[in-house]
């Protein structure tokens, strides 16, 4: 059916592999989208024929319009059922002494380039006949209300789609189309090695800087708290959720230990927070 047809954006491993596994699982057809012609060969070959894989970058506007040019003649003139923004990445570093390549860097990534998709394939998500439209899923985090230290750049951009995404819900009204936030918090994904891998490189970029200690405490922690999270697969069910039901939620928080790392510090005066987090992140003097 082609109402069961899917857009997911960075799919080639991680939460965007997890997702593109559940919806598979559920009957979905997987339009999965990857920056490398060896991943879209070992997707393929790992997912099978309800699977198609995508070859661009999110903030390659050029090729986004090709790709959604693309899965409109393979739908036939048939809706997606979902898009699902997932693509992006984080950079870690204090604020007062980033790059602000970088920092740019993460906003274009992980903000600019959702909205480049959208704008692609949300014609596609609109009714044909007495179908129903189609639903957009945007991957957000905790990081999207939440100020995360020495993640800054990253959380602006979180805190940017999740705006991005409340102002879509009601735009869209006008065709039917609904934006829904799934906001993870640590999830199990092969980032946490390139982490760890990039450990050096970050430091050395920061060394002189006097968060120089505290960095180091912070990455060493994060690695090792994300190790321990939800598998991506997790994401999938709720995305699937998102996609299916319905009344959906206009946002899903999934964090582990969600009352210590989402209910309370939500509900506590946001300078115990504050200094509960500095202290965390060894920032406290």
């Amino acid at each position: 059916m082609s109402m069961n047809s899917v857009v997911v954006t960075g799919v080639s491993s991680g939460i965007g592999w997890g997702i593109t596994k559940v919806l598979l699982k559920q009957g979905f057809r997987v339009f999965g989208s990857v920056r490398q012609e060896n991943d879209a060969v070992r997707l393929q070959a790992e997912f099978g024929q309800a699977f198609t894989p995508l070859l661009f970058d999110i903030t390659d506007e050029a090729a986004v319009r090709r790709s959604a040019a693309e899965v409109e003649r393979l739908l036939g003139g048939e809706s997606l059922a979902g898009l699902v923004n997932n693509a992006g990445n984080a950079v870690t570093g204090p604020l007062l002494y980033q790059p602000i390549e970088d920092f740019r860097q993460q906003l274009e990534v992980n903000l600019v380039g959702p909205l480049i998709v959208t704008q692609a394939f949300a014609p596609l998500l609109r009714s044909k006949g007495s179908r129903k439209a189609g639903r957009i899923v945007n991957i957000s985090s905790v990081g999207g209300r939440m100020g995360v230290p020495f993640l800054g750049a990253y959380v602006a951009a979180k805190h940017g789609l999740e705006g991005i995404s409340e102002t879509l819900r009601r735009e869209l009204m006008l065709f039917g189309i609904d934006v829904i936030i799934v906001a993870p918090g640590s999830i199990a994904t092969p980032t946490w090695d390139k982490a760890e891998s990039a450990e050096d490189k970050t430091m050395k970029t920061y060394a002189a800087t006097p968060y120089a200690k505290a960095l180091k405490h912070f990455i060493g922690y994060m690695v090792a708290d994300g190790r321990k999270g939800y598998k991506p697969e997790r994401i999938g069910e709720v995305v699937v959720t998102a996609l299916t039901t319905a009344s959906p939620r206009v946002r899903y928080a999934v964090v582990p230990q969600k009352l210590m790392n989402w209910t309370l510090p939500n509900l506590l005066p946001r300078r115990w927070v504050d200094r509960l987090v500095a202290r965390q992140a060894g920032l406290r003097q």
